[in-house]
């Protein structure tokens, strides 16, 4: 049976990045980190890390095992009484590909300010995972119905537009009463999110009426993609305020048939349970709420800057 502090010591190797790192955090010589770490392999009969001069890897059974550990550890931790310490290790994330903005990096590096020992590991995708089976501590998801099975905290609502460049714009739809008001029966190439299926295009018809017909020139799995294609001129798409306010204020992009927002939504923090919540999990939950739901103008959070 694996002892407790060789499963720690497993974990500071792999947050700490090599054995030096982990015995100067954890207060022992690096021989004995490395004597604690094959007493632990030897126990469970497997390699967890496969050892160079040069680096360190995770081998697909320690890959497995570590999620165990760090979910078996924030366990032990919070029901030792230690919630109240200082949030440390890592905390895995999956979040929708359009916080990859400036504004989001933004937050996350005034949290980690906050609290230097949670190492963030986000991974973006616009699909729903499985935050559970995946090893997710948390999901930030865009959705109206959270899923039952899990605990769900609003963060703040959001607005997607339908935006397009003014060349696109001035080319393709010469305006009749302004290149913000298409005439009867244009046609307004779209970029489209490839999990989206053609047969639901009569939805996003529907949002933008009658007046002009969609045609679907672009698909993309990637929401910065799509975003880059709009800017470049290959047509309009329907995109997230966190990715569009800055070009939107500028002249770069321009709403389509309107002023205001094409629709809107609310982002939720998603995640398994709030009984023994680890520290690292908390405070990004409380962050998020404060800064993301904090009174603000036209964008969705306005970051505090660097510190000097």
């Amino acid at each position: 049976m694996a002892d407790l502090k060789g499963i720690r010591v497993f974990r500071e190797i792999v947050d700490s990045g090599g054995f030096a790192a982990a015995a100067g955090r954890l207060g022992m010589s690096a021989p004995m980190v490395s004597k604690h770490l094959a007493q632990l392999e030897q126990s469970l009969g497997a390699r967890l890390l496969n050892r160079s001069s040069r680096r360190l890897s995770l081998t697909q059974a320690g890959t497995d095992y570590l999620a165990q550990c760090r979910q078996a550890l924030d366990i032990l931790d919070a029901a030792a009484g230690q919630s109240a310490a200082m949030p440390r290790g890592e905390l895995k994330i999956s979040a929708p590909v359009w916080c990859a903005t400036p504004y989001f990096a933004a937050l996350l590096a005034d949290y980690r300010r906050s609290y230097p020992e949670v190492r963030l590991d986000l991974h973006l995708d616009n699909h729903i995972i499985d935050i559970v089976s995946g090893g997710f501590d948390l999901a930030l998801r865009a959705t109206s119905e959270p899923s039952s099975a899990l605990i769900a905290r609003s963060l703040c609502r959001f607005e997607f537009h339908l935006v397009a460049s003014p060349a696109y714009l001035a080319a393709s739809l010469p305006p009749e009463n302004g290149a913000q008001a298409p005439g009867p029966a244009r046609v307004l190439d779209m970029v489209m999110p490839n999990y989206v299926q053609l047969e639901r295009l009569g939805h996003f018809q529907q949002l933008v009426g009658a007046s002009m017909r969609l045609n679907p020139v672009m698909k993309s799995s990637d929401t910065t993609l799509s975003y880059h294609a709009v800017r470049a001129g290959m047509g309009a798409a329907f995109l997230p305020g966190w990715l569009v306010d800055d070009d939107l204020a500028a002249g770069r992009l321009m709403r389509v048939g309107g002023s205001g927002p094409a629709f809107t939504g609310e982002l939720f923090a998603v995640y398994a349970s709030r009984r023994q919540m680890p520290p690292k999990l908390r405070t990004f939950i409380d962050f998020l709420v404060e800064r993301l739901g904090a009174p603000r103008s036209q964008l969705p959070f306005s970051p505090s800057p660097p510190q000097a």
